[in-house]
């Protein structure tokens, strides 16, 4: 008998398998294939690895300006494939490190949850007093004529393979999709990029969305454009109330991700629009039985799974705990970096508040213009107009991704203006747009 079961290995299911074990708790930890999850083995990780090595390659041809000269500079997929597996054969060794350092056993293999909140794998079945869900997602495929073609790829094909293709077209402009048109587009690959919606990103402000597809320009962007069918290795498409297509290679479908409920679909378990219903606790509708992750549909990001595992462990424990939502960051991680926290200012004027907008061209940061010189880059924040506190954080070019935590901390505390205006921020640095950002309210900056 178990203190909890935790059924998936992914980032939420290993850390709450961590932090469980960290307070002494008997811990099963059940993952059907690797420890790490999606993330770890066919998505995050090994995507954040392959446009490293993208990237590297664009600044060894682009770098003569920076005094530097590279002569012969080239792509090899299959040594960037080569460093990627091993990135996260490393990582996947320090979660199994992680488990066996807090008392986690391990069990590899698909489980099966029952009415009772047992979990069986193979012939063995398991009892804890608690069960976490945490199953994740998978790629969704809509049901468009011809998506069965042996052309339509999804994110971990894309992972594996072996040599480039001559072309790409993907279905779909949020995060995923833009993350592999920039990696292949960087590496000469001919892509093309099918957008329902009349801009990529809709997670984003519009503005730096824009931006990041600007930036982009060996890419051809199909914007308000509808698929409606697919024969072998072309889409065709609507766009403007005309039939259109496009031929490629290969076609990935990068549209949206569905929740893994196989392995519960008969266990009982309260269910909304294909995902597990949980309150700010983590718990379902069913004593003792928790979910956490992409399967609650609540946020799929690994991070937030990682939160929600917290949140989850903690409630278990008897510890006051609760999931909270408007502070949690994203990142994209294409050529042209971008990131997130809080309200856009379209959404804060869609709740009705009244709002102080502060931008900050990134090129008049003394960091970015000696490393970028004048490369796309802003940043924007959105305060509250009656309080001062600070409701939303964005950014685009340079290191968003690790200016992005910093910002995540300011509006989970709740911080004003004139607090921000007070911290000192190091000299020469890109985190001092931030500052720069809130100074630009005070002088104009809705219009700067």
């Amino acid at each position: 008998m178990y203190d909890i079961v935790i059924l998936g290995g992914g980032p939420g299911g290993y850390v709450a398998a961590e932090r469980a074990g960290r307070m002494g708790k008997k811990v099963l930890l059940v993952e059907k294939e690797r420890l790490g999850g999606v993330c770890l083995n066919h998505g995050c990780v090994p995507t954040k690895s392959l446009l490293n090595s993208a990237k590297l390659y664009l600044h060894a041809l682009n770098s003569e300006n920076y005094g530097v000269t590279v002569q012969g500079a080239e792509f090899s997929l299959e040594k960037a494939m080569k460093w990627k597996q091993n990135v996260v054969n490393t990582m996947v060794g320090g979660i199994e490190f992680l488990m066996k350092e807090n008392g986690v056993d391990v069990v590899m293999g698909e489980g099966t949850v029952h009415a009772d909140g047992s979990v069986s794998v193979g012939n063995e079945t398991y009892k804890g007093n608690s069960l976490i869900i945490a199953s994740g997602s998978s790629p969704f495929l809509p049901p468009v004529p011809g998506i069965e073609s042996s052309t339509v790829i999804t994110s971990r094909d894309l992972l594996q393979m072996e040599k480039l293709p001559g072309s790409l077209t993907v279905i779909g402009g949020g995060v995923i999709g833009m993350e592999f048109a920039s990696l292949f587009s960087s590496v000469g690959v001919t892509v093309t990029v099918i957008e329902m919606l009349e801009e990529v990103l809709p997670m984003m402000d519009k503005r730096m969305a824009k931006m990041v597809r600007a930036s982009m320009e060996e890419v051809d962007f199909r914007l308000s454009s509808r698929v409606t069918r697919i024969k072998n290795d072309r889409v065709f498409f609507e766009q403007n109330g005309k039939e259109q297509s496009v031929q490629s290679d290969y076609i990935l479908v990068a549209v949206g991700r569905k929740a893994n409920v196989e392995s519960f679909k008969n266990a009982g378990i309260a269910m909304g629009r294909g995902f597990v219903m949980v309150d700010e606790r983590m718990r379902t509708n069913l004593p003792n039985i928790y979910a956490i992750g992409d399967v609650t549909g609540k946020s799929m990001l690994a991070h937030s799974a990682s939160r929600m595992g917290e949140v989850a462990v903690n409630t278990i424990a008897g510890k006051k705990d609760r999931m909270r939502y408007n502070a949690i960051p994203w990142a994209l991680y294409t050529t042209l970096e971008a990131a997130g926290c809080g309200l856009t200012e379209d959404a804060a004027k869609k709740e009705g508040r009244s709002i102080h907008v502060g931008k900050y061209q990134m090129k008049n940061n003394s960091r970015f213009y000696a490393e970028h010189g004048k490369a796309a880059g802003l940043c924007k924040i959105v305060a509250d107009a009656d309080t001062g506190v600070i409701l939303g954080i964005h950014f685009v070019g340079g290191v968003s991704s690790e200016l992005i935590g910093g910002a995540a901390v300011i509006i989970e505390s709740e911080l004003r203006i004139q607090e921000i205006k007070e911290v000192i921020y190091p000299h020469p640095s890109l985190s001092e747009v931030i500052r720069d950002a809130v100074w630009q309210i005070n002088q104009g900056g809705n219009d700067a």
